[in-house]
């Protein structure tokens, strides 16, 4: 599959799409575990705790991207939800949205204005509560989708609308799987 990388122009003609996410309640249409750096796995269902975030993904040995010992994870960034209109747009393959990085992918609007920080979500059978950790793009994300997309999500709109994704953490164990409803409570 011969993929290039989106301009801007292209980017800003979906965020008629982007923004018309549903606000209340979405779909789940993606889960990705990521056991080490670099590496993704595409799951159909996975179990959501409070102390380990999604089970079997490597946040906990990660801090700021690197594998240490020496300091705990921060709970604020347990999990990753991506917006999977924007990883549709930016990743333009279905295959390519788990190299964005993150763990949830859901059909709902994750705006600020939509859900600010404190806002609980049912996911399956987990409760999960967005956190004011910002999440912005990587360099990774810029080898994967080009500069014009790390431009387009961090850009006053791209922020506003959340479109790098939000941060949560699991105040409810339970578990999650693919089709299953996003809805705020």
């Amino acid at each position: 599959m011969v993929v290039t990388h989106l301009s801007s122009p292209e980017l800003e003609a979906g965020l008629g799409s982007i923004r018309d996410s549903p606000r209340d309640a979405g779909e789940l249409q993606l889960i990705v575990r990521r056991p080490q750096v670099g590496e993704r796995d595409v799951l159909e269902e996975a179990r959501l705790d409070p102390a380990e975030g999604l089970v079997g993904d490597g946040w906990r040995a990660r801090i700021d991207g690197q594998a240490t010992d020496e300091a705990a994870p921060d709970p604020d960034t347990q999990l990753t939800l991506m917006n999977a209109r924007t990883a549709a747009l930016v990743a333009q393959h279905p295959s390519r949205w788990a190299l964005a990085g993150d763990q949830l992918y859901a059909d709902l609007d994750l705006s600020a204005d939509n859900l600010p920080a404190g806002t609980r979500l049912a996911a399956g059978s987990a409760i999960i509560e967005i956190t004011a950790q910002p999440h912005t793009g990587c360099s990774k994300f810029v080898e994967r989708f080009g500069v014009d997309a790390m431009k387009f999500v961090n850009s006053p709109t791209g922020r506003s609308l959340n479109l790098r994704g939000i941060y949560a953490r699991v105040v409810q164990a339970g578990t999650v799987r693919r089709g299953d409803s996003l809805r705020k409570l």
